[in-house]
């Protein structure tokens, strides 16, 4: 998939103009419709080694609002690829939100499992479990976890650098595929900041077991952590949840700059990064913000908070 359509775009506030921010945006989330931002990046990878492995089909795992599942089916409808989406939790069903409708008409087979065989599911008996049901599929991780996922995240620092010289990158996080791909692009003081959109998440330490199962050593992972900063106080009460306070900014922020931010990802990530621009932590810097896509899952909370764009 052509990446071109991914631009750095140049955002102002009356707040970072107050502070000196030089604000910038990396537009992942305009790469496609629904093959939205850094998910296209974390499958480009796996994609290929699935044509290398002549595999029939693609099998993978998400949650309830998991842009990952959304993107796998969006990518497999458009080449004919059989696939399959473990979802956690027994209670959903097919239309329980957008998200999971949009999957299934997509073409992909969902299969909902309860959140405590969800915690299994990158043991290798369960792996071996699901190819028994499921012969010849490729396993990719949730989230495209992993050191194919991390290699195709690293590209976007390199798109980045072609266009503005950056002192930080904030990115919203999930499984951390995305911020440790991004952490491998960083030279000298930059600086990553990650806001982890679920409640309570050991970031750090995510991070760092995923460097680890791909294979980098431990005096490289200690030493590419320096670089990094969680901002571990935006959840606003867990994934997939949000409130009135931060609808509020979303809307305020779309009417100031006309960019879409979603309630799940990418609105919690800008709001972490206006809040450290009113502390002060970033005046006089370049700032990038890398908008991670999944703005179709906005629609989900629209019904209890209002249109948002």
């Amino acid at each position: 998939m052509d990446t071109s359509k991914s631009i750095v775009q140049q955002v102002e506030t009356k707040l970072t103009q107050e502070h000196g921010v030089a604000l910038f945006v990396k537009r992942d989330d305009l790469i496609d419709e629904q093959v939205s931002g850094n998910k296209w990046r974390k499958l480009k990878y796996f994609v290929e080694l699935f044509r290398e492995r002549k595999n029939e089909g693609i099998l993978t795992f998400g949650g309830a609002y998991s842009n990952h599942l959304l993107a796998t089916a969006a990518y497999c409808a458009k080449e004919n690829i059989p696939c399959i989406g473990v979802v956690r939790g027994e209670e959903l069903n097919e239309s329980s939100n957008d998200t999971l409708r949009d999957c299934a008409e997509l073409g992909m087979q969902l299969k909902f499992i309860t959140r405590e065989e969800y915690l299994i599911k990158d043991d290798r008996s369960y792996k071996e479990y699901l190819l028994e049901e499921h012969p010849n599929y490729m396993i990719v991780p949730e989230g495209g976890a992993g050191y194919s996922g991390m290699l195709g995240c690293q590209e976007i620092v390199a798109e980045i650098r072609k266009e503005v010289a950056f002192d930080s990158l904030f990115v919203a996080q999930g499984t951390t595929t995305t911020s440790c791909g991004v952490l491998l692009g960083l030279r000298g003081n930059e600086k990553l900041h990650v806001v982890p959109v679920l409640k309570n998440f050991p970031s750090g330490t995510v991070m760092r077991e995923l460097f680890k199962y791909a294979a980098f050593d431990n005096e490289f992972v200690v030493d590419v952590m320096d670089s990094v900063s969680v901002h571990s106080d935006y959840h606003f009460g867990g994934y997939g949840k949000a409130d009135e306070e931060l609808m509020d900014f979303i809307r305020t922020f779309y009417r100031e700059t006309g960019l879409k931010l979603d309630p799940v990802y990418t609105g919690k990530a800008m709001y972490a990064l206006i809040e450290s621009v009113k502390r002060g932590e970033l005046d006089n810097q370049t700032v990038v913000f890398i908008h991670t896509g999944g703005i179709q899952g906005a629609r989900s909370f629209e019904e209890k908070y209002g249109k948002l764009y």
